[in-house]
C-alpha cells in the first residue's frame, strides 16, 4: 500500500511540474490593445526617422524645403559658441533659407563645425570644418543648392546673416546651403546686396560677433585658434 501511494505521489508531482512548464498566461484584451499600440508607435517612429533621412538633391530641394517649412515654422535660433551666444531671427520672406537653416539645426549639423573664416570689419563665416565628421554629416543630408532669393528687399546691414546661395551656373560663388556668414562691418556690406541671400538678423549677441571677428587669423583668413560652434538651438 505504501508503494502504491508513493507511485501516485510521484505521478502527481510530475504532472504538476509539466503543467507549470507548459502553461502560459493569456493576455487580456487591455494588454493586447497596449501591445498593439506600442507596436504602432514604434513603426511610426521608424517611419518618421526614415522621412527625415531623405537625401536632398537639386531635383527635390524645393519641394522638400516647402514641405519642411510648413511643418517647422520656427524663426528664432541661437548659435552657441566658446565666446558666448548669438541669437538670430530668420525671415519668413526667405522661406527656403529659413527652412534649410532650421532643418540643419534640428539635425544637429552645426554641432562641431567652426567659424572657419574671419575677416575683421567685414564678416565671420561658419558652418564648415576640416574634420571628416562634418563631411559625413553632409553626405547623409545631401548635395544640393538653394535658389537665390535676393529680391525681398533685405540689405546686408551689420548683423545680417546671409548665405552664398546660387544656381548651378553661378558655382563660382561657392554656393553652399551648409555655410553662412554674419556681417560684422559697421554700416554693412551693401556691395553684397543682390549677390547673396540675406535671410535673417542678429537680435542679441553682436558683442560675441565682434569678439570673434577680432581673433587672429592666418593668411587664409582661418582663425589660428579654433572657434567652435557647439550647437545651434531652435528657440521659437
Amino acid at each position: 500500500m505504501k508503494k502504491i501511494c508513493s507511485v501516485l505521489i510521484a505521478i502527481s508531482v510530475l504532472l504538476g511540474c509539466e503543467d507549470t512548464k507548459t502553461s502560459t498566461p493569456a493576455l487580456n484584451e487591455s494588454q493586447k490593445t497596449e501591445t498593439t499600440k506600442t507596436t504602432k508607435e514604434s513603426e511610426k517612429k521608424k517611419a518618421k526617422k526614415k522621412q527625415k533621412e531623405v537625401l536632398i538633391t537639386n531635383d527635390n530641394v524645393l519641394d522638400y524645403m516647402i514641405a519642411y517649412g510648413e511643418k517647422n515654422k520656427e524663426r528664432k535660433v541661437r548659435i552657441v559658441t566658446d565666446f558666448g551666444n548669438i541669437d538670430l531671427e530668420l525671415y519668413n520672406e526667405t522661406p527656403y533659407h529659413r527652412a534649410n537653416f532650421i532643418m540643419l539645426a534640428k539635425r544637429n549639423y552645426f554641432e562641431g563645425t567652426q567659424f572657419h573664416r574671419v575677416v575683421k570689419d567685414f564678416v565671420i563665416q561658419g558652418g564648415n570644418s576640416d574634420g571628416w565628421n562634418v563631411a559625413k554629416k553632409r553626405e547623409k543630408i545631401g548635395k544640393y543648392l538653394l535658389p537665390p532669393d535676393t529680391k525681398k528687399g533685405f540689405k546686408h546691414n551689420r548683423g545680417v546673416i546671409s548665405m552664398p546661395s546660387g544656381d548651378i551656373d553661378r558655382a563660382y560663388k561657392f554656393a553652399s546651403p551648409y555655410e553662412f556668414f554674419i556681417v560684422q562691418k559697421k554700416g554693412g556690406t551693401h556691395h553684397l546686396n543682390g549677390e547673396y541671400t540675406a535671410f535673417g538678423k542678429v537680435i542679441a549677441g553682436m558683442d560675441v560677433v565682434d569678439e570673434i571677428a577680432n581673433q587672429e587669423t592666418d593668411k587664409g583668413e582661418w582663425p589660428k585658434k579654433n572657434i567652435m560652434i557647439k550647437r545651434v538651438e531652435v528657440l521659437d
